[in-house]
């Protein structure tokens, strides 16, 4: 430790360094001994000016290249600490025999101090220690950085030292020391400092504290973090390859290192770190060591990208909820929005009826009244019972029905760690699909599996993989314990691939066997409760269905529809006062308290005794003449193949292609008030070819063909 002591001192003052800078040469000044040693340049001091003020120098006269401030020849005269100063003695020497400047007189009151003093223009400083002339820029001294790791090995070595300091003053065998004074910086035994350091005069107010909290102390206290020279508010987070130098962010977007290569701080730290310590160990390890170095900065690098990947992707899906809350938000809106046009235009109606009334009120003719009077009445009482049913009712909520659980995923984070390879634990066999379990019905599929009876290794979960149908790439459908998963919304008329493998800590196991699965080539249906509006009345296994409103309600089949072609036909089992239900497909989230049409969800056709049309988006179109009566078929046929919808009564087609570029999922759908019950009278038929003719076959299959 003693032999590094000259390290660590200043080669002007002689002292431990305080505040070091680090320069271009890679040597270190203190910066106070740095300020005391500048000296202007010719160029922004000219000798006429010099000789002005009443300083000169013998660097007045020579090139800048040629300057050295530590000569023999050297008249001692000069600018330092900030300011000119006037002829002063000769250069001293330091205790490693440099020449040094004297210090620099304390400034003027109202001039900053000298550690923050603006350093003049073209100010240079040269090097005690390699003599290498160095010329400031405006940043002056702080264009420096400080040498903080020099800090703390001096910390270090003088807490080291600490323990066993001794009086400075005893001319024979020093005793140990008893106190230090701070101002005077010297370490006092006790006889010594009653005699040479008495607590009055001058020296009254100087500070004694024990040895081992004098200067050790104080330097012990924590260092700021090390920040950039060119930006002095940004701290150091990258470091600069091709200039070997540490940098902060601006530095990367708007200076000079923007088109450097750059990497990580800690990265760099590490690796510089590792290859100092390489060459002190011994040579059979240091191959061992630095694989172990750059495997583990490998491995860091490896650990933040997949933390930053979990944070993109909840990112992505922070933004994707938020999306689905914004259109659940539109989607309240307009119900709110449909309900006020649907209310305006009953009020619009119910206006009308009580104006008439009044006018009828006031005929003078008995006959007439009475003929009409009993029909008005009922004409009245039923506008009174429609407002009374839910007319004013809000359709929509103002709460949002929508609830993210973030627990399971929260515990998850929470038990996120690393998983300790073991190469005694093997991974699991390939399941084994129970091909007397797995089934199709409708377009669903079910799939059951089991591990090999005679395995025992422990197995965590199972994923399962499905094709698109076409025969194009496996996707993960399902990743569990269970040994068992249904799979719905697949097409009909489609064939599946699937398999499963298995997976423990250790890794994942082979894929079991393909199992190839057939979904149905047409589908059954019945109606479904869960989505239908609550004043839909089921019957007949959900076969059959009416309403207890006057208004019409939405119900929709159970099965969706994607691809292929689907016929369905239904009965009306009971019609009334000649109403007017409407027939055909719409989305899952249709609006169930109006007819079948009136928003972009639904295509339908809604037909009273007499005629019928096609609507969509509330826009009608083609009336065609022919209606429906107690007993009457509707057929509906979704061609997802040709991507049209076309519709019959009593077995011949009413009108002509009433939708063409269908595509997407699509459920069979009806709309119907208290005056109808329909009940679905086949599902999941062939195409009857009375009724659409041999043409539609004969193209249908072509396009099947190919």
């Amino acid at each position: 430790m003693d032999e590094m002591e000259e390290e660590l001192k200043c080669p002007v003052c002689g002292s431990f360094y305080r505040e070091p800078l680090i320069l271009p040469c890679s040597h270190s000044l203190c910066q106070a001994c740095a300020r005391n040693i500048l000296v202007q340049t010719p160029e922004a001091e000219s000798p006429q000016s010099r000789r002005a003020s009443g300083v000169s120098s013998d660097y007045d006269y020579l090139d800048l290249d040629k300057m050295s401030l530590y000569s023999e020849a050297d008249s001692g005269y000069g600018s330092y600490g900030g300011f000119a100063s006037a002829p002063t003695t000769p250069c001293q020497k330091s205790p490693n025999g440099v020449r040094v400047f004297p210090p620099a007189a304390p400034p003027p009151p109202h001039l900053p101090p000298a550690g923050l003093a603006p350093v003049p223009r073209n100010a240079c400083l040269t090097c005690p220690q390699c003599h290498r002339s160095l010329i400031l820029d405006e940043r002056g001294l702080r264009g420096f950085p400080k040498n903080r790791v020099l800090e703390g090995v001096i910390d270090r070595y003088q807490q080291s030292k600490a323990a066993a300091l001794r009086c400075q003053l005893c001319e024979k065998a020093p005793k140990e020391a008893t106190a230090m004074c701070e101002q005077c910086d010297v370490f006092y035994c006790e006889p010594c400092r009653l005699r040479c350091h008495p607590p009055r005069g001058p020296l009254a107010k100087h500070r004694l504290v024990p040895p081992a909290q004098g200067r050790v102390s104080r330097r012990l206290s924590p260092r700021k973090i090390s920040t950039c020279t060119d930006h002095e508010l940004e701290n150091h987070s990258m470091y600069c390859v091709q200039c070997k130098m540490p940098v902060c962010y601006q530095c990367l977007e708007e200076g000079k290192h923007s088109s450097h290569e750059v990497k990580a701080l800690g990265a760099m730290w590490k690796l510089h770190k590792v290859s100092w310590q390489r060459g002190q160990v011994a040579v059979a390890f240091e191959t061992l060591q630095r694989d172990t170095s750059e495997n583990s900065v490998e491995f860091e690098a490896c650990l933040v990208a997949q933390c930053d990947a979990l944070i993109d992707a909840l990112n992505r899906r922070k933004a994707q909820l938020l999306s689905r809350v914004n259109k659940e938000h539109e989607h309240k809106l307009k119900v709110v929005r449909d309900q006020i046009s649907h209310c305006t235009v009953k009020l619009r109606q119910t206006t009308g009826l009580m104006e008439y009334c009044l006018e009828v009120i006031k005929e003078n003719d008995p006959s007439g009244f009475l003929q009409i009077s009993d029909a008005l009445i009922r004409r009245v009482h039923l506008t009174e019972d429609q407002w009374g049913k839910g007319t004013l009712t809000p359709r929509m909520t103002t709460d949002f029905d929508l609830n993210l659980d973030s627990a399971p995923l929260l515990q998850s984070i929470h038990q996120l760690d690393f998983v300790q390879m073991k190469a005694s634990s093997p991974v699991p066999a390939p399941p084994i699909l129970q091909l007397e379990e797995c089934c199709t019905h409708n377009n669903s599929a079910t799939l059951s599996w089991k591990q090999p009876p005679l395995s025992t290794v422990q197995v965590e979960g199972y994923i399962l993989e499905l094709d698109d149908g076409n025969g194009g790439q496996f996707r993960e459908v399902y990743v569990g314990k269970e040994t068992m998963c249904t799979v719905d919304g697949l097409h009909f008329n489609s064939t599946y691939s699937a398999r499963v493998k298995a997976f423990n800590k250790t890794g994942v196991s082979q894929y079991s066997k393909t199992l190839v699965l057939q979904t149905s080539e047409v589908a059954w249906f019945s109606f479904d409760p869960g989505s239908a509006h609550s004043d839909i009345l089921f019957s007949n296994d959900n076969l059959t269905v009416t309403c207890n409103s006057y208004d019409d309600r939405v119900v929709l089949g159970k099965t969706g529809f994607s691809k292929g072609l689907h016929y369905w036909e239904l009965s009306i089992d009971r019609y009334d006062n000649h109403p007017d239900p409407a027939f055909g497909v719409a989305r899952v989230d249709v609006l169930k308290d109006v007819m079948l049409g009136k928003d972009d969800k639904a295509w339908a056709m809604y037909v009273d005794n007499n005629r019928s049309w096609f609507m969509h988006n509330n826009s009608h179109t083609n009336r065609t003449e022919g209606g429906i009566t107690k007993g009457a078929t509707v057929g509906v046929l979704l061609d997802l193949t040709r991507r049209t919808l076309t519709f019959s009564i009593n077995e011949d087609q009413q009108g002509p292609v009433a939708f063409e570029n269908m595509e997407g999922l699509f459920f069979p759908a009806v709309s119907l008030n208290r005056n109808v019950q329909v009940r679905a009278l086949r599902t999941g038929v062939p195409l009857p070819l009375a009724q659409w003719g041999w043409a539609i076959l004969f193209i249908h299959i072509l396009r099947e063909s190919h």
